[in-house]
């Protein structure tokens, strides 16, 4: 499979025009897999490795491609230079993560050329990019496959066109996208575990290319989720974290006559009896009170709220297509607080959007200050190609908008010390991960609000248990179990 046809009309490449439409309902299909009859048992004795950038969807879709992977035979290896078949789960939100993956692709490059059976291949956001897609035609001949965020199921048919007509294939859909239900799967984690209850974005914020890649959106039908949880309650898990691009646009998309939103399915998740449920991201613009109050109501919903704004200042808010005043989000962090005083709040920020003066950046500190999140992402302003933002000439410097990473980093640390210590003296359920990962002597786990706990005692993973916490630093809560 070392020469490659380049035929680019035989190929589905991707279509930023095609993937911006926002036409057809989503259908939802119960069935759309199955294992070809060629690879029936095919990866028995070999090997695969999955590579995954980026967030939670990606993270979900990988381990849907691993359980379509097992049920051929193929058995996972943590080392992909020593595999039979690589993937790499792509993510498009920055430049640094394209960066990351070209190194990769030129490392399997080089095992193809001693190992002609050796198969890779790039799926995920990335491979929804037109230009991305045209760098790895032009400089990497030796790839097997491209495809992308709506065909996943598919891997298996792809493989096989691979395998048996020995020919890049390069499949990445550009059209909206559907629901594909009923879709093997093996979970990384068996006590806690994501449940997608939508897919897409239909918010085109101008630094993003989610709307894109990840298309428009589609919502799961209410007992497709429910189902999904309940069946994770049977097998022992202990949390499920609801995710999706935009998770409280659920619903919206369906006929006016349903109006089952977001608060109404984390009512009923909440009602299965799951003992812990998380869920992200959310658009502040679509977070509705309701979902509070939801919160509020329900003890196993984890008092934690991820609620990116990105910038403090209204006009670089507009110019970003995200227009909401920054008085409601306040608001709206007050009637968080208020109704529910120990949930923690995180956000995402970005530093150096085109032209952002001084005084802007200056207001996202203002913003910070007088919200005191308990954490934050944040990033430097990355230029997507296909995006709105993309063609804005920009004057600020990259020395600049280091500096003023640098600067707003300073006061994210502070209050995520000043938020931890808080807890100092008092006791909270930790549900247990394990021994932490640099001391085998100490168990690890997570608060209800999302915070790293490392304690001493003795609890097995899966377990819940109370521990009185005793110091903290930025990133983690210490102490130790109590009866």
């Amino acid at each position: 499979m070392s020469s490659k046809k380049r035929d680019l009309s035989k190929y589905f490449l991707p279509d930023f025009k095609q993937a911006r439409k926002r036409i057809k309902k989503a259908d939802i299909i119960e069935n759309g897999f199955e294992i070809p009859t060629n690879l029936v048992n095919y990866g028995i004795g070999k090997t695969y490795h999955i590579k995954t950038f980026g967030c939670q969807s990606n993270l979900r879709d990988t381990e849907t491609m691993m359980g379509m992977l097992e049920l051929i035979g193929y058995e996972f290896n943590e080392n992909p230079l020593t595999s039979d078949l690589v993937i790499l789960n792509t993510c498009a939100i920055r430049e640094h993560a394209e960066d990351k993956v070209f190194a990769d692709i030129g490392i399997l490059e080089k095992i193809k050329k001693t190992n002609p059976n050796f198969i890779f291949g790039v799926c995920g956001c990335m491979a929804q990019e037109e230009i991305v897609v045209k760098r790895i035609l032009k400089s990497n001949s030796n790839i097997d496959f491209i495809f992308g965020t709506h065909n996943v199921h598919r891997i298996l048919n792809i493989l096989e066109q691979v395998i048996f007509e020995k020919n890049l294939v390069v499949e990445v859909w550009s059209h909206e996208g559907d629901v594909i239900e009923n879709l093997p799967t093996k979970r990384s984690n068996n006590l806690k575990g994501f449940v997608n209850v939508m897919y897409g974005c239909d918010k085109f914020c101008t630094y993003c290319i989610v709307p894109v890649t990840r298309g428009k959106i589609r919502s799961r039908r209410k007992q497709d989720i429910l189902n999904e949880v309940n069946q994770m309650i049977s097998e022992g898990y202990k949390e499920v974290t609801l995710i999706g691009q935009n998770v409280n646009s659920y619903g919206i998309d369906f006929d006016n006559e349903s109006r089952y939103l977001f608060w109404n399915l984390l009512e009923d998740v909440a009602k299965t009896g799951i003992k812990r449920i998380r869920f992200t991201t959310s658009n502040p613009w679509n977070f509705s009170k309701e979902i509070v109050d939801v919160m509020k109501k329900y003890q196993n919903i984890m008092p934690h709220i991820h609620l990116p704004i990105q910038s403090g200042d209204e006009l670089i808010l507009k110019k970003m297509n995200r227009a909401m005043k920054i008085s409601d989000y306040i608001e709206l962090i007050d009637y968080i607080r208020y109704n529910i005083p120990n949930c923690s709040i995180t956000t995402d920020l970005i530093v150096g959007f085109p032209n952002e003066t001084k005084e802007q950046f200056d207001k996202t500190l203002e913003l910070y200050k007088r919200i005191e999140f308990d954490n934050a992402f944040t990033f430097i302003y990355s230029k997507r190609d296909g995006t709105i933002a993309a063609i804005i000439p920009d004057e600020i410097t990259i020395e600049e908008k280091k500096e003023r990473l640098q600067k707003l980093n300073e006061i994210v640390k502070y209050y995520s010390k000043k938020n931890n210590e808080k807890y100092v003296n008092k006791v909270i359920e930790v549900l247990v991960d394990g021994p932490s990962k640099k001391d085998k002597n100490v168990i690890s786990g997570y608060s209800p609000q999302w915070k790293v706990v490392n304690f001493i005692g003795e609890a097995k993973a899966g377990e819940i248990v109370k521990v009185l916490i005793t110091s903290a630093s930025r990133f983690t809560l210490n102490g130790k179990m109590i009866d």
